[in-house]
């Protein structure tokens, strides 16, 4: 899987494989999403990235590497538009359950290194707000798949 790419962020508009493409799509937003939180505050701490390496095993069978994590959070040097805009397409293609799961996945990170700071709250607030997630999935109060 190529991080740099984020291929079917990019070509939302072409659907081929429904399946494969929501799950190839589900995998890019929340590497993309999960790389770019250990980066809100400008500190990455390794336990961040230990976490996303785990979230991403746990819930996606994928094994990938603190190189490409690294990778992936400095994303925005290669794209054309930014993340709230791709985030933005990308709700239109993933089902409840997925931005949920996003969310949820999103919180765990944040909280891995035992401080919240601003900057990462305001990271938190942008997804949730690209991703159009209600409060009450927010508070996790709508059941999402256990992770």
């Amino acid at each position: 899987m190529s991080l740099v790419n984020f291929e079917s962020l990019t070509n939302l508009s072409l659907a081929a494989d429904m399946d494969e493409s929501s799950k190839q799509l589900l995998t890019e937003v929340l590497v993309l999403v999960l790389a770019r939180a250990i980066r809100s505050d400008t500190n990455v701490e390794p336990a961040e990235i230990v976490t996303v390496q785990k979230i991403l095993a746990d819930v996606l069978g994928e094994s990938i590497s603190a190189a490409d994590i690294k990778v992936a959070a400095s994303s925005e040097l290669f794209e054309r538009q930014s993340l709230d805009r791709y985030l933005k397409k990308a709700t239109r293609k993933l089902n409840d359950e997925d931005r949920i799961l996003i969310m949820q996945c999103l919180v765990h990170v944040l909280r891995s290194d035992d401080h919240i700071r601003e900057s990462e709250l305001d990271y938190f607030d942008r997804i949730a707000n690209a991703l159009k997630a209600t409060p009450s999935e927010i508070a996790g109060l709508r059941a999402g798949p256990a992770h």
